[in-house]
């Protein structure tokens, strides 16, 4: 129970969660378990894709693991990017491509709510429990900070007056979205020790 495998090839995602996780249980990424695939994202829904990530690696390895997926919701876009959030501009996946999109799809909006939502997709000897972490906050006009990945330049959220980029990490995990469902995975595995 202590070791599981996190279906991402993601390092900042690991490095995000490794500090939320601390010693509390063992996390191997999929080049330390040597798999070396790139999981399909095809469904719709965050839900789906976590579901699937996880599936995916359970299938392969019969081990314990967990995968996350992560979307940036902007209510002025009608939830836009959403689950294409990664591959918004296309799919070489380029963070600056995909703010530039944003901040030029954003241009004549005044609504600039938006939130972060991530779900954990659990397996466990089998059987998968799903976990939902969420940061509302606000797009900004114009990139901030230097730190973080993805979004973090151009996301304020709620009750910060730093954009995520401009955290260090403990900082970002404070409020962050991937924290808000690691916390709720953690209690749960805490149940079952």
């Amino acid at each position: 129970m202590n070791k599981l495998i996190f279906a991402t090839n993601n390092q900042h995602k690991v490095d995000e969660i490794r500090i939320v996780l601390g010693n509390i249980f063992d996390i191997i990424t999929l080049r330390e378990a040597g798999i070396d695939i790139d999981i399909p994202e095809p469904h719709d829904s965050l839900e789906a894709n976590a579901k699937e990530k996880s599936f995916t690696i359970f299938t392969l390895t019969n081990q314990n693991c967990f995968s996350e997926d992560t979307g940036l919701e902007v209510d002025a876009l009608h939830g836009e990017p959403g689950v294409k959030s990664a591959r918004y501009a296309g799919e070489d996946r380029s963070f600056e491509a995909n703010i530039d999109k944003l901040l030029d799809n954003m241009k004549t909006f005044d609504n600039r709510t938006a939130r972060f939502r991530t779900v954990i997709s659990l397996i466990l000897n089998g059987e998968e429990k799903q976990f939902e972490g969420i940061c509302e906050g606000l797009i900004l006009k114009e990139k901030r900070g230097i730190y973080g990945f993805g979004y973090d330049s151009v996301f304020l959220p709620d009750g910060s007056n730093k954009a995520f980029a401009e955290m260090n990490m403990e900082e970002k995990n404070s409020l962050s979205h991937r924290k808000k469902a690691m916390i709720k995975l953690i209690d749960f595995l805490q149940t079952l020790q």
